[in-house]
């Protein structure tokens, strides 16, 4: 495009921020969970990739493969209470939670014991229990809910806060300048977080956009905007749990742009090097470097009290959870034609 500016620089360079992550202010602990939650979204997310290659699953599904530490890095700061938000490609929101892997595959399966009865398949997820309160695949349609979530939260004088994940597409939709606007107007204590993978479906960013840059949203509204490499747990983590803090003690909303990049095509386990203007197998293989999950492995390794065999357990228990959860949604029951209307209002669920 002709007027297009590149704002982020090295953040949309996939040949920088590859290096070790800065480690300072989390414990080996908190850092060996990120890379247990990070790792449990993957492993889910290739599963569902081979069920889907397999025609085992009949749902649509949109994978996050590469954008895991987003999530991981927001949940981080947040506890049960608290409301999140997501749209179609919200498995890694769903998981980062805790909510149970177990629900989302037999959801996925069409089976009546899926978080949603078998009923609403990839894109309509929900666990309340654990602080996720659905998915949508209609780009944008959950923020102004997550707006309004975030109002009863004001309300509440409880200090819970409001969670809107959405990527870079939504911020082409009127909705979402509405409700940037309330929640500045309001100084409501809601996070938006958007996940800024250069893609709208198949659409480069610079074919829809004069920049790369959708802070600059937020800006115009007086909200607050942190600009982050999305593929760094720990930042990612830091940042969100500012933004949580602020937001829990009346300071109002604030605008994350996670600068990340989706693995996998739009919809599918395909990669859709066909389509796209910079979608290539070199541009690919080049984000692949900034694997938030080798990044974090490669630099924990580093440190003293951590080995290869550390890792190897991790997943080999992740890897042991998500066989037999899967074996247990294979064997359950499909959803009964006679309930097909019965699960239309939530208050049924």
């Amino acid at each position: 495009m002709k007027n297009f500016i590149d704002e982020l620089h090295e953040l949309a360079d996939p040949k920088s921020f590859n290096g070790k992550l800065r480690l300072n202010g989390f414990n080996n602990l908190e850092l060996l969970n990120f890379y247990k939650d990070i790792f449990k979204i993957r492993y889910v997310e290739e599963v569902l990739a081979e069920l889907c290659t397999q025609k085992e699953i009949q749902t649509p599904i949109h994978l996050g493969i590469g954008q895991e530490a987003i999530a991981v890095g927001v949940s981080a700061g947040l506890t049960s209470s608290d409301k999140v938000y997501s749209g179609h490609r919200g498995h890694s929101h769903y998981l980062a939670l805790g909510a149970p892997i177990g629900g989302l595959l037999a959801e996925v399966l069409g089976k009546s014991t899926g978080v949603s009865k078998g009923m609403g398949g990839s894109m309509h997820l929900i666990s309340e229990e654990y602080g996720f309160h659905g998915s949508v695949p209609i780009v944008a349609a959950t923020i102004p809910i997550a707006v309004g979530a975030s109002i009863a939260c004001q309300m509440s004088g409880e200090k819970q806060v409001s969670v809107s994940y959405f990527g870079d597409g939504a911020c082409e939709e009127g909705v979402f300048h509405e409700s940037l606007n309330l929640a500045s107007v309001m100084n409501l204590p809601v996070i938006f977080v958007c996940e800024n993978n250069f893609f709208s479906s198949h659409l480069d960013i610079h074919l829809r956009q004069p920049s790369n840059r959708l802070a600059r949203f937020a800006e115009a509204h007086k909200i607050r905007a942190e600009v982050v490499d999305g593929n760094d747990v720990v930042e990612m983590a830091r940042v969100s749990k500012e933004a949580i803090s602020r937001a829990r003690e009346g300071n109002g909303p604030t605008f994350i742009e996670a600068i990340t990049y989706r693995w996998c095509g739009h919809v599918g386990p395909n990669i859709d090097l066909d389509v796209g203007v910079r979608r290539s197998k070199k541009e690919i293989l080049a984000w692949k470097k900034r694997d938030p999950l080798g990044r974090l492995r490669k630099s924990l390794l580093q440190e003293e009290d951590n080995n290869e065999q550390t890792f190897i357990e991790i997943e080999d228990d992740i890897k042991n959870e998500v066989k037999i959860l899967l074996e247990v949604a294979r064997k359950a029951p499909i959803p009964q034609e006679e309930n097909l209307l019965d699960f239309v209002l939530s208050g049924n669920l």
